[in-house]
Parts: structure tokens; C-alpha cells; sequence
């Protein structure tokens, strides 16, 4: 077992160099880890976080000031434990002997998932634990060890992971790396096995483009604008209600969140009027509710401000969902209302960027294929959300978009189903993790073939070349 080495804040670009050849070099003298090691290593990251839940609450809400404690149980301590819990519950049967092949006579072929050695980790502060501890069940599955560099904008709670870590593992098993980005960007740079980014996709390119100069591959998980496509036939207060609930889970700081809709113009006052009654009901107070979270800092809340105001400046509607009379505008408690803006158009600030707040642009569209067109003139988003029961209209949107997953007559759910690969595609994203498909992607698809004895595919490619042989060869292509 190694000695419990502990890197310092800010550490330098040599000594994160240093302790990522420490890991790499202690894979190499223990090997592809058994699947005993994999699971003590699985299970011991669950008892981390289910014994130090309150702990880790107690950091999280410190660092965004108010943050819900349930939110946090469900996404940042029961979402990661039932992640680490599949991948213990398939392990064996992912790991079992691979099905051979016989691709020649007597010749024999097989794929085995060797571990890729050592997996880094940058995770984002809006989930702080759960994207930190969560990406470990693939790592850990397919046998890698992992090092975690935490996000420097939720300090206490980064501070409680580096803390729990170092009690549960060595440091050539994991460990974690604190610090600003001066420090991401040296992390980014190290010759890891492979990299997962969890975060911007405006970062994301300077995490792709440090990496490459290593030819380490990434994972990038981003985010981008999710949109909600209304059907004519969707029913409005279910629309509200699942739409509003993600919306405001985290205050709307989620990669998935719902970023804006697309509705028939005719549906649109109806549409606001379910979004006030559904508000009313799951927060009938909001400045002293601990149920509602607040943005992290202050800089995130006057970000919001200032996306409302220019949409307001530019004419559209703004519909603040608070509680009547409820007074938010303290900067001190930097909790933004749910706000819904009506009309938004392309020359505001809430259509070009990622909102990541409960701010929801409402934009009208005459006809389905009007906000087909709307999507696809933009990036790839991380999910569309489309509300209908018209299995065609559900069958169009498929087909003629591309988004990393679509959800119909939800939001965000598929996130927390480990069966369901996660990821995005262009802007949105760069491979999958979860379940099976994290397994593979932290994995070398190694393949392995044993010659038969006498050498027959060999034998096609060894000189001297006969009339007989290249009969052969015509033979095999005409067959």
C-alpha cells in the first residue's frame, strides 16, 4: 500500500507530473486490477459518501450560501451511489471472458477491456460532489486509477472531498489536485490515459487543446442550450410543472437544463399562466425558503440580472414567477426568481448564451417545422426536451435533429439512469460515460489473436507470390 501523500494547494505543474507517474508506475507493478480490487475500491467510495453525507451537505450549502438540502442528497450523495451501485452490481458481467471468434481456420480472436491506467478528472462546482465522485464508478470499473481536480469556486466543499479521499485511499489509488486555473491548466497538460471534463464548452477548448499536445483522449461533457419543443397537443400544466422543476432544481445551474422554448404563438399566455401556478405551488416563498437554492455567488446572480434586463431593454415581456410582493433583489442573498421571458429574440443575450440560471426565454413558433429549424440553426444542444403524445410529430423531431439525448414529455431524467449512455455531440459534448458505456470508454479494446499452427492467413501474405495463390486471392473476392 502506498504511503497517504498529499499534494499542496496550488500545486506546480512537475508536482502533479510527479504524482501522476507515481500512479502510472504503480499500475504497471500491480496490473489490470481483480475484480475484488475494483469492487473494494467501488464500495469504499459509497461508504465515503453515505457516511459523510451531512459533512458533505453542510460544505455544498456553505459555499452557494443557501442550497437546498434535499437537492443535494438527491444529486450530489443518492445520484452518485446509485451510479457507483450499478457498476458493482454488472461488473462481473462485463468483465467475464470475451466470446471467441475464429476469423480463419484454426485461428482464434478475442477483444479483452484492459484498464487504460491512470484517469483525470476536472469537475464542474455546480454539482460539486456528484461530478467529482460520480465519473470514479466508470474509472474504478474498468480498473484506472483517478485523479481529481475539484472546482476552486466551491472551496469548502472541494476542501471535504480532498479531506474524505485522503482517509479512503491511497494516493496511488486517487487522489486530488486544489487549486485555481493555473492549476486546471497544468492538470489538463499531464499525460493522463484519458481525461473527463465536466464544464463550459468555451473551457472545454483549452482542456481539448492542452490535452492533445499528450494525445490524451477526452471525455467532455458540456452543455449548451437544451431546448423544449411544445406540441400542439402537449398539455400545458404537465408542460409547466416538468419543464419548472428543472428549471429551478439547482436555481437552473445544470448543464440540462431546460435553456428555452419553443411554443405555437397561440399557446403561449396559457403556457405563462400554468408556469405562475406551478411556481406558486413548489415555492410559495423563495427569500427565506431553504428549499430554494440560491446561485453560487454574486457574480452568477448579477449575470441573470443582466440577461433579463437586456431582453428587456429589447422589448421583450418579462413574467417574474416570485411569490407577489417577495423582494429578491438583495445581492447579498443572490437568489434569482424563476423568470420567464416572453419574446425573446436572436439579438438578445438569453438566445446566444448558455443561461444556467432559472431564467427561461419563451420564443413563439407558427408551425413544428419552424422550431425544427430554430434548433438546427444552432450548435447541437446536450438534450431536446419535446412535449406530445403525436407519435409522427415525436418521430419527426427525432429524425431531423441531432442533440445528445432526446426526452419526450420530460426533462433531465435520462441523467440518472445508468443503463442510458450520457454525453453530447458537437458543441454539447465528446463521448459517453455511465453504466456499461463508461466502462468501455475508460477501457483498451484490446484485441488478441492466436495464429493456428500451420500459419493459414499468414500464408496469404508471404513472398514468393504463385499463379495458384493469387487464384485463391480472386477466388475469396468473387465469392
Amino acid at each position: 500500500m502506498a504511503t497517504n501523500f498529499i499534494l499542496p494547494p496550488d500545486p506546480t505543474a512537475e508536482q502533479i507530473g510527479s504524482q501522476v507517474q507515481v500512479m502510472k508506475q504503480a499500475q504497471l507493478r500491480s496490473g489490470p486490477p481483480s475484480i475484488g480490487v475494483r469492487k473494494d475500491r467501488i464500495k469504499r467510495s459509497i461508504d465515503m459518501l453515505r457516511t459523510h453525507r451531512e459533512t458533505l451537505i453542510d460544505a455544498v450549502n456553505a459555499d452557494y450560501g443557501t442550497r437546498s438540502r434535499h437537492q443535494t442528497l438527491v444529486a450530489d450523495i443518492l445520484a452518485p451511489i446509485e451510479s457507483l451501485r450499478y457498476n458493482l452490481e454488472h461488473l462481473e458481467a462485463w468483465m467475464k471472458a470475451p466470446t471467441q471468434i475464429e476469423p480463419f481456420p484454426g485461428v482464434k480472436a478475442w477483444v479483452e477491456y484492459q484498464p487504460l491506467g491512470v484517469v483525470g478528472i476536472i469537475s464542474p462546482w455546480n454539482f460539486p460532489v456528484h461530478l467529482a465522485i460520480g465519473p470514479l464508478a466508470s474509472a474504478f470499473a474498468a480498473g484506472n486509477r483517478a485523479i481529481i481536480k475539484p472546482s476552486e469556486l466551491t472551496p469548502q466543499t472541494s476542501e471535504v472531498v480532498a479531506d474524505l479521499i485522503s482517509r479512503y485511499f491511497d494516493s496511488d489509488e486517487l487522489t486530488t489536485v486544489k487549486g485555481g486555473p493555473e492549476t486546471a491548466a497544468a492538470f489538463s497538460a499531464q499525460p493522463f490515459d484519458h481525461l473527463i471534463f465536466t464544464g463550459s464548452t468555451q473551457v472545454a477548448h483549452h482542456v481539448m487543446r492542452a490535452a492533445s499536445e499528450n494525445l490524451v483522449p477526452v471525455t467532455l461533457e458540456l452543455g449548451g442550450k437544451s431546448p423544449v419543443v411544445v406540441g400542439h397537443d402537449a398539455d400545458l400544466r404537465c408542460v409547466a410543472e416538468r419543464i419548472l422543476t428543472m428549471k429551478t432544481f439547482n436555481a437552473g445551474q445544470i448543464c440540462l437544463s431546460p435553456d428555452y422554448v419553443l411554443i405555437h404563438a397561440s399557446r403561449v399566455d396559457e403556457f405563462v399562466g400554468q408556469a405562475k401556478a406551478t411556481i406558486a405551488q413548489m415555492y410559495p416563498t423563495m427569500r427565506d425558503n431553504p428549499d430554494y437554492t440560491a446561485m453560487l455567488n454574486v457574480r452568477g446572480f448579477e449575470r441573470q440580472v443582466a440577461l433579463v434586463e437586456d431582453a428587456r431593454s429589447k422589448g421583450a415581456k418579462i413574467a417574474n414567477l416570485s411569490p407577489a410582493g417577495e423582494d429578491l433583489s438583495d445581492v447579498g442573498l443572490h437568489k434569482m426568481p424563476p423568470t420567464l421571458v416572453v419574446g425573446a429574440t436572436d439579438s438578445m443575450r438569453v438566445t446566444q448564451e448558455e443561461i444556467f440560471g432559472p431564467v427561461l426565454p419563451v420564443i413563439a413558433c407558427q408551425t413544428l417545422d419552424e422550431a425544427i429549424a430554430y434548433i438546427n440553426k444552432r450548435p447541437h444542444p446536450l438534450a431536446i426536451y419535446h412535449f406530445s403524445e403525436d407519435e409522427s410529430e415525436r418521430a419527426k423531431v427525432d429524425a431531423l435533429t441531432s442533440s445528445g439525448a432526446l426526452i419526450v414529455n420530460d426533462a433531465a431524467t435520462h441523467v440518472l439512469i445508468d443503463a442510458l449512455p450520457f454525453g453530447g455531440v458537437g458543441a454539447s459534448g465528446m463521448g459517453h460515460y455511465h453504466g456499461e458505456y463508461g466502462f468501455r470508454a475508460f477501457s483498451n479494446a484490446k484485441p488478441v489473436l492466436l495464429q493456428s499452427a500451420g500459419g493459414e492467413s499468414n500464408l496469404l501474405m508471404r513472398a514468393p507470390y504463385s499463379t495458384e495463390l493469387e487464384a485463391t486471392l480472386n477466388g475469396m473476392i468473387d465469392a
